[in-house]
Parts: structure tokens; sequence; C-alpha cells
């Protein structure tokens, strides 16, 4: 946990000015230089992005986003909108978009909530409230059912311990409830689960999930697998995977976004702008232990154009 490396970094020579006006001139005339335009903000923090934002508005009396949204289309406005945002404000809209219209896409869901630290949920929840006018809880708990809702609304509690104490006692407690709530009976105790996987802290989790795996001989992962179904099934293995290797989680994730027909571009450009500053570096890590290739050449022959330039930009 400790040692997660980010790819973007505060920009040492920083120069507000120089920025806004290269952007300017960039999207002045005929065509755009996307080139410059990559080259300044995939360089740039989210906080010296947002002062960009800001400087250009009061220069030239235009707003930046609406700028680069006349010039730039597809994927690529839609990364260069996302890196606009506060990192919170663009987690916020995601959960948004995941619940807005018909159906809900869970998986953006299980992805964001489950992966948060205590105060990644109090952050988005405000930023959803000042963006949205809406209140979070209410809206997963209007959009989702049964455990899955139970199991969600109980992690924007943000209660989770996150010491790095661990107390054998109660992992070996936990172990047996675990226990006793899937496999040791007949269907499971989903909130005994629930309980303990949005409750304790991560290193607290792996000593119990050890216990698990002896007093049961299955692994925790294959224990869930056997017993729990559909998305609450999708928010345990979540869970368990980022109690163990949070970088590893999203390798997987950006793997299975671009396998099969198809890429998801949304998931690629919230898993890389929304993980740039925090453990991409760590993620570029794993996805190659992983993987044996790299995450930029998987991206490069996933992706294309300008699009490509800049997720290849980010990545360092």
């Amino acid at each position: 946990m400790g040692n997660a490396q980010p790819t973007v970094v505060p920009f040492e020579d920083f120069d507000v000015v120089a920025d806004i006006k290269a952007i300017r001139k960039a999207c002045k005339g005929m065509g755009t230089d996307e080139e410059a335009v990559i080259s300044i903000l995939a360089n740039r923090s989210a906080a010296q992005r947002m002062e960009i934002k800001q400087a250009y508005f009061e220069k030239y009396d235009d707003e930046l986003e609406e700028v680069l949204k006349s010039e730039l289309t597809g994927n690529f406005e839609k990364a260069i909108i996302a890196m606009l945002d506060p990192p919170h404000v663009y987690i916020a809209k995601e959960l948004r978009r995941a619940m807005k219209g018909a159906g809900t896409d869970e998986d953006v869901l299980v992805e964001i909530l489950c992966t948060c630290t205590n105060q990644d949920i109090l952050n988005i929840k405000e930023a959803y409230a000042q963006v949205h006018e809406r209140d979070l809880e209410a809206d997963i708990e209007d959009d989702t059912s049964g455990d899955v809702r139970n199991l969600l609304v109980s992690l924007l509690q943000a209660s989770r311990d996150e010491s790095y104490e661990v107390d054998e006692g109660l992992a070996e407690q936990d172990a047996t409830s675990l226990f006793e709530a899937g496999e040791g009976r007949f269907g499971t105790d989903e909130s005994t689960f629930t309980y303990i996987l949005t409750h304790r802290n991560y290193l607290q989790l792996q000593a119990t999930f050890k216990i698990y795996e002896s007093l049961s001989g299955t692994d925790i992962l294959d224990a869930i697998d056997t017993e729990a179904t559909g998305t609450l099934k999708d928010c345990y293995i979540t869970l368990v995977r980022c109690t163990k290797n949070p970088q590893l989680y999203f390798a997987r994730r950006l793997n299975a976004a671009m396998k099969g027909a198809g890429t998801d571009e949304d998931t690629l450009i919230r898993i890389i702008v929304g993980r740039s500053e925090v453990d991409l570096e760590t993620i570029k890590d794993m996805y190659l232990e992983k993987y044996d290739m790299t995450l930029k050449d998987a991206l490069s022959s996933e992706c294309g154009g300008d699009f490509k330039r800049l997720l290849l930009a980010i990545l360092h």
C-alpha cells in the first residue's frame, strides 16, 4: 500500500501564463495543435490544471472546457474534459453517469466505491452534492437493491478502520464468522461478509483471509466464487483484491476494458486519468507482471490517434 507511485507529479517549472498562451495559440485558426494541448495537460498535476482553467477564463473570458469541446472530438475530447475537473468532481460525474437513464452501470459503482479510502468517499459525496445538487447515498439507494445496496451504502459511511494494526484474536473471530456465514452452512449470511469487508483495515483483512484459508482449506476468493453471484460477487471480489493489491485490481480492470470485441474507453479514461497522481506507475508494473506485456503496448494496439497519444503521455 505504502509504496504506490504516480506517473503525474506537479510540473516543477510551472508557468501558468505561458501555458494558457500556448493553449490559446494551439486552438486558434484552422485546425487544432493537439500535440501542444497534450504536452501541457498530460504533464501538469490536477491542481495545476485547475489553475490553468481559472487563469484562462480570467485572461480570455472564455471557458477552457468550452473552447476545447468545440475543437476536439470523441474519446480524446472526453479524456481531456475529464482532466479539467478536480479528481473528485470527475469521479462524482462518473457515478452520476453510471446511474442516469435506464439501467445502472453497476460495474462503475463497484470499481469506484469499493476502491476508495474514507477520505475519498467524503470528498466524492461532497463533490456529488455540489455538482448535481443531489445526495449520493439517496441515489445509490434508489438505483441498487438488496445486498448490493447494503454493501455500497455501508461503504458510503466511510467507517473503515484505516490503521495498520492487526488484532490476531479479531482476525480469528472474523475468519470463523466468515466461515460460518458461508461454506459452513446452507446459504450465505451476506451481512457478516459485508460488515467485515467494509469495516476492517487492509492488513487486518489479510490476516483474516489467511486464517480463513487454514480453517476452510479454501482461498477466500474461491469461497466467494461459489457462495455469491452477480454484482454482489463483483463487490466482494473487488474488496478482497483491493485488500491484497489494489494496483493489481486496476491492472485487471484495464485489461478487461481492452479484451474481446470493442474497447471500453470510459474505463480506460477513468483509471488512467483518475489514478495518474495516485498509483499509475505501480499499476503499470503490475500490468507487466500479470500480462507479460507493457500497458503502453496494450493501449497502443487498442486505441488510436490523439486519444492514444494522450493516454501514453499520461503513462509517461
